[in-house]
């Protein structure tokens, strides 16, 4: 009886000591030797010896090298280098050799080669690893794009391809031919191009980090992924719209992007699971959702760096989580909430500079600025748009017959007028003192000046007809409108800055003066030029349609001006009375006509704005006709481009600065010259 209860105690024993563990198969430990070889014997892995034992644990140095193994074969290799990498491997390595060797590993499930220096362009000779479940060859040098052969392997649960050099598109493939895939991880590489469509589809994605590319578009409509907890696109050129989501979002990073727009309250405020929000750095504007704050679970918020408006309240609740809030660098009034207060949470963070909230500790802008800065980039609504059309049609056009009869005066007296003044001479044209001294304050102008000014101003609006409302353009529209101020759009450029052509969402073609204006100034400084020039709009003139601010994030100062006029294409009039070929040159009655229009033009400037516009030099050249050959003055003085002379080349430059731009066409061969 003891024979059989010995030897069924040596058979436990077997099993329980180190030396009954399988050892690895033969041709796998080759595999493994070989996989040193290949990456250059790494510090990682020079304990590795033929009599190792794999499978025992004797090729685990943690946390930089780890074989896994299941009965006698392994199942999982985990490679890792330092922290901040290691340099390329030698111009002898081979990537594809490397996979080769590894496809020796019929049963590899998990693949960790990071931060070993590896190079050359992702092999689609990974679909020979058919079991591999999660695959991570981040920090190291990988180009080129994400190959077909990856989508053949239909276990793939886990992408990660961070810190490496992968260009291309994101695979349209992915969503679609991986249907167990639930973490895709592509930071700081160089994609380019839109996300697919196809990723709003992916039915297992719990995780999708897009981080620091060149990705631009806007985002799928992802309310679909029903398991989506992540999601990181921060550094990238997405947008404009904000992306569509599921309420099981746990984290979502957008900054530094081209997101503009309001923040979808109603949709944030049902995801109750969100514990990250960061949409700092972007282009959003209009009224803060102070609901966010009382999320049940958000831990991290951060708006920095937009245009976020509205009055902050000290009765906006918040919720029992919050760590951090980042309200800084945008337009918000009132006061910060009692919860954020440190008497109210002393283990939350909160950072609210650069806005116009009561604190009283110098960090914020006074109230006014932020009512300016609203009011310039078009979130606070213009009191004159909000006028209403009068219902009585035929009364309306009444009017207008009666104003079309008085113009047709007012410009023949205007025409004979202006001959008038031109043959009087300097002695009956106001000197440069006198213009000084009635820039320089409204009292100084005569009453009759003023009369004159109410008289023709009542001519504004049927010289404005077909002309649009004046209004703030955003920049994400110009961009649109010029393809991102592409070169093939720029017309031409000065020492004040560029002239783009531009085609707005309406279809209609404008021009775009992008100015240059000097640091540290804040959109109240332009706020009087902006106002003159949005007066510059006549039938018989190149007129202005609307301005837009580009701001410096950090410190909310105005860094570019762009100024937006109608695009006015079919020749000027020299052209076409002197140099046009048949059946272009104006006839006798069209010429006439320019000349009626070209005199209502100056009777504007002078007298229809106040202070009126002098010095316009005047040229036949500079007369544009649009395709109606109406005339239309397209060189005046505007005031902010003298002060940008005055500024950069001393007083006495005044008239000797070249202030014009010539802005060629190839398509259209038409000249615009703006004056400053």
């Amino acid at each position: 009886a003891a024979g059989p209860s010995c030897l069924l105690a040596l058979v436990f024993l077997a099993v329980l000591l180190p030396g009954g563990a399988p050892l690895l198969q033969a041709s796998q430990t080759w595999t493994l030797l070989k996989v040193q070889q290949l990456l250059g014997r790494p510090p990682a892995l020079r304990h590795w010896r033929r009599t190792t034992d794999f499978c025992g644990g004797g090729g685990t140095v943690a946390p930089s090298a780890s074989v896994v193994c299941y009965g006698d074969t392994v199942t999982q290799l985990h490679i890792a280098g330092d922290a901040g990498g290691a340099p390329p491997l030698p111009l002898n390595f081979s990537l594809g050799a490397l996979v080769t060797t590894l496809s020796r590993l019929p049963d590899l499930k998990v693949l960790t080669l990071s931060g070993l220096g590896l190079w050359g362009p992702l092999p689609g000779k990974l679909e020979r690893l058919a079991g591999l479940e999660i695959v991570n060859m981040s920090r190291n040098y990988l180009y080129g794009p994400i190959p077909r052969g990856l989508s053949r392997l239909q276990g793939l649960q886990t992408l990660i391809l961070d810190d490496n050099m992968i260009g291309g598109e994101v695979p349209g493939w992915v969503g679609t031919a991986l249907p167990a895939l639930a973490v895709l991880s592509l930071r700081n590489n160089s994609l380019a191009g839109t996300v697919p469509e196809s990723l709003g589809r992916a039915p297992s994605l719990r995780s999708l980090v897009l981080a620091s590319n060149n990705l631009s578009g806007n985002l799928p409509d992802m309310r679909g992924l029903a398991s989506l907890q992540v999601l990181d696109v921060g550094g990238n050129s997405l947008g404009p719209a904000f992306p569509r989501l599921g309420r099981k979002v746990a984290s979502v990073v957008l900054s530094r992007n081209k997101f503009t727009g309001g923040l979808p309250a109603a949709e944030l405020s049902s995801f109750y699971l969100l514990e990250h929000l960061d949409v700092s750095l972007n282009r959003f504007v209009g009224p803060f959702p102070p609901a966010l704050l009382s999320l049940p679970s958000l831990q991290y918020l951060s708006i920095a760096g937009n245009r976020f408006t509205g009055a902050l309240s000290d009765k906006v609740p918040c919720g029992d989580n919050l760590r951090l809030v980042d309200l800084s660098s945008n337009l918000l009034m009132g006061s910060v909430p009692a919860c954020l207060r440190p008497g109210g949470k002393p283990a939350t963070v909160v950072l609210s500079s650069e806005n116009c909230l009561d604190r009283g500790d110098g960090s914020q802008h006074p109230s006014p600025f932020c009512q300016n800065q609203a009011l310039a980039v078009g979130i606070v609504p213009r009191h004159n748009e909000k006028k209403k059309v009068s219902r009585h049609a035929g009364f309306i056009a009444g009017i207008v017959m009666a104003v079309l009869v008085a113009v047709s005066l007012v410009g023949a007296m205007a025409f004979f007028a202006v001959k008038k003044m031109t043959m009087e001479g300097a002695k009956t044209r106001p000197s440069a003192t006198l213009m000084e001294d009635h820039t320089s304050t409204s009292s100084a102008y005569p009453s009759k000046l003023f009369a004159d000014a109410r008289y023709i101003s009542q001519t504004v609006k049927l010289g404005a007809l077909g002309i649009p409302p004046y209004r703030s353009f955003s920049l994400v529209e110009l961009e649109a409108a010029t393809n991102n101020f592409a070169n093939s759009c720029l017309l031409g450029q000065d020492s004040y800055g560029e002239m783009y052509l531009g085609k707005l969402s309406n279809g209609a073609s404008v021009t775009i003066r992008s100015l240059k204006v000097k640091r540290n100034q804040s959109s109240q400084s332009f706020n009087r030029h902006i106002e003159t020039i949005s007066r510059l709009r006549h039938r018989h003139l190149v007129s202005a349609l609307g301005h837009c601010f580009e701001y410096d994030l950090d410190d909310s100062t105005v860094t570019q001006l762009y100024l937006v006029f109608e695009y006015v294409q079919n020749g000027n009039l020299r052209s076409r009375i002197s140099h046009g070929t048949e059946g272009r040159k104006l006839t006798w009655g069209q010429r006439i006509s320019a000349a009626i229009g070209v005199a209502k033009g100056i009777q504007f400037l002078h007298g229809g704005i106040i202070p009126g516009l002098f010095g316009n030099n005047l040229r036949i050249s500079n007369i544009l006709l649009d395709q109606n050959h109406v005339a239309k003055i397209g060189s005046y003085n505007i005031p902010i481009l003298g002060e940008a002379a005055k500024s950069e080349g001393g007083a006495g430059s005044r008239h000797q600065t070249d202030r014009y731009i010539q802005a060629r066409c190839s398509a259209t061969r038409s000249i615009y010259l703006i004056s400053g």
